[in-house]
């Protein structure tokens, strides 16, 4: 059993993310990527999207397929989640038995979504792989009735697809309104309207008492009509590897500016940890993001090689409902003021200013990419810790790459 090994528990964007760059930066060593599904490591946005509203028949979107890890010269293990580290010997046992020694070790483990605490949660369908998404697409017919709890993103990706896919849709936010903890409430009431106008019956501010064979009660007694029923609540880091190797824990497993945990031979990536963010005052946060989980991955790899390379990229989401594209960049919930760009069709990004005036976050809503530009302009000037002008930010015939020069 050879020590030599760079091992990634994890075989989602991260874990295969990590593949890449342990060999980008020169490890010519064994690299095996432990993953507890059978298939290869595959894009998950496609899922409560694309692949369950297109018409052909779905199939993974691999980010590495089994040519391309043998061309990396890298072990796939499928159907073995890792269950346990020995950081005494430096290894990790799979669900099968096997023991693999680690020079060093990533954990990628991600999340898995929240369960529901209620009377008839076993009838709530979770969205997390390409199995339950082939699922859904099997649900998803027309004139069924599908009530989603959670006015999450995930929720509303899944409203937005099941009415292509002509369900009646209801969606069940306990919130007083749609994305309560992720946008402003300016770009919230846009998507509120677009999916009411899609014909998606929205219920805010609401509790729920239980699930029914056929409905879900809300507290007040009112029924919603639900064949279908699916929760979208947010999703826990699945931090039960390095919890049980007692790893230092905290919103997710701790790592430092480099991804390095509490362990200096074990590494962690993705929506599983939480870091310190230099751009933010050294903040400790967790991300669930597909390019934080790339960025990290390709971070974690080069340190694990011994890179010195700090942890810095600005957090980047984005979400497709209907014709609609939103975009967030930085952190907006640390900002104090706002200041509202007009850009075109509809379109709009709102600007996050802190109490000095620093830039800390851009939140946008429009068609296609007609955004686009202007948030990842956005990004590099959050990057800056620019303190640009409230008015030029307002101002649309002042180009954002000129306050980035300024």
């Amino acid at each position: 059993m050879s020590d030599a090994n760079m091992v990634i528990a994890g075989a989602g964007k991260a874990g295969a993310r990590a593949v890449v760059g342990l060999r980008e930066h020169g490890w010519t060593g064994p690299i095996i990527l432990v993953g507890e599904e059978a298939l290869a490591p595959y894009d998950r946005p496609p899922l409560s999207k694309s692949a369950i509203s297109e018409e052909a028949e779905p199939e993974p979107v691999y980010l590495l397929d089994e040519e391309m890890l043998k061309s990396l010269d890298a072990t796939w293990r499928s159907n073995a989640a890792a269950t346990r580290i020995n950081r005494e010997v430096k290894t990790i046992t799979l669900a099968n038995g096997e023991v693999i020694a680690y020079q060093k070790l990533l954990i990628a483990t991600g999340a898995k979504p929240r369960k529901l605490s209620i009377a008839g949660a076993e009838r709530a369908i979770m969205l997390r792989d390409f199995s339950d998404t082939l699922r859904l697409r099997r649900e998803f017919t027309p004139g069924r009735h599908v009530a989603i709890i959670g006015g999450g993103f995930i929720g509303l990706e899944l409203a937005s697809t099941a009415r292509k896919r002509g369900c009646e849709v209801a969606v069940i936010e306990m919130q007083p309104r749609v994305l309560m903890r992720g946008v402003p409430q300016v770009i919230s009431d846009v998507v509120a309207s677009r999916h009411q106008e899609a014909g998606v019956h929205l219920f805010t501010g609401v509790s729920i008492d239980r699930i029914d064979s056929d409905a879900v009660v809300l507290a007040d007694g009112q029924r919603v009509r639900a064949e279908i029923v699916i929760a979208g609540i947010g999703a826990a880091p699945e931090i039960t590897l390095g919890k049980d190797a007692g790893l230092a824990i905290e919103n997710g497993i701790a790592v430092d500016s480099y991804l390095r945990t509490s362990d200096p031979d074990i590494y962690a990536s993705g929506d599983c940890c939480s870091f310190p963010h230099p751009v933010f005052g050294g903040q400790r946060m967790r991300l669930e993001a597909w390019r934080s989980a790339q960025d990290q991955a390709a971070v974690a790899a080069e340190n694990m090689v011994g890179g010195n390379r700090v942890y810095d990229a600005i957090p980047w989401f984005w979400s497709d409902q209907y014709e609609l594209t939103l975009q967030i960049a930085g952190m907006p919930s640390e900002g104090t003021q706002t200041v509202t760009r007009i850009v075109k069709d509809g379109a709009f990004i709102v600007f996050h200013l802190n109490g000095d005036g620093v830039l800390v976050g851009a939140s946008g809503i429009g068609p296609g990419n007609t955004i686009a530009r202007d948030v990842r302009l956005s990004e590099m000037l959050i990057a800056k810790r620019a303190a640009p002008d409230p008015a030029a930010l307002a101002d649309i015939t002042v180009q954002l790459k000129a306050l980035l020069k300024g």
